[in-house]
């Protein structure tokens, strides 16, 4: 039983848990997705591990500051103030539920962010990036590792989800001042 929770509510959840009754089908199926899990989870450290062999790596702490725009309809955004990694400028934007209307009508909410490469560069530059909690920070992301290759006609990413694991977490993201994360860029050589 994959169950999880305080010692005090154990023989609550033993007297209602359903999974004594399962078949063995039935537990095999679980136990199949818990391996499968498992597997994608070892798959992404072990990217990670071998995105750490290379040769430029850089990180940094960010920190998005809430925005509005000055549309008709206003719209909440975040942004950084632009930070070096890898001898480059950068920003990253962030906004909720991908600029729904009225985002504080849901009470499920995302991040979506958008990395924007600010330096004029000679070459292309391909990279390897994700963001992470920052040092201070006990919001729960999955990393996610995302790619792009940069240049000075595409600079900026599309908007892709902050892996946040709930709305929960992203609510008291939204709930402070001000969002801290850790930026981390891999430099792609060729």
């Amino acid at each position: 039983c994959p169950w999880q929770g305080p010692y005090h509510e154990l023989t609550v959840h033993e007297a209602e848990c359903t999974h004594p009754t399962k078949t063995g089908n039935e537990l095999m199926e679980i136990l199949d997705e818990m391996d499968q899990t498992r597997k994608k989870e070892m798959q992404l450290y072990n990217s990670i591990f071998s995105l750490l062999s290379f040769e430029k790596i850089g990180y940094t702490e960010v920190q998005f500051r809430p925005y509005r725009t000055d549309d008709f309809i206003t719209r909440l955004y975040y942004e950084t103030p632009r930070l070096t990694v890898l001898n480059q400028t950068w920003v990253l934007k962030a906004r909720v539920n991908d600029s729904e209307r009225n985002p504080n009508l849901s009470c499920k909410r995302t991040l979506s962010f958008q990395l924007i490469l600010k330096s004029k560069i000679n070459s292309p530059m391909e990279c390897s990036f994700l963001l992470l909690e920052g040092p201070y920070d006990d919001v729960k992301i999955h990393p996610v590792i995302y790619h792009f290759v940069f240049s000075n006609e595409s600079n900026e990413t599309d908007y892709m989800a902050l892996p946040i694991v709930d709305s929960v977490e992203c609510n008291k993201l939204l709930a402070a001042k001000n969002i801290n994360l850790r930026l981390f860029i891999f430099q792609i050589q060729k």
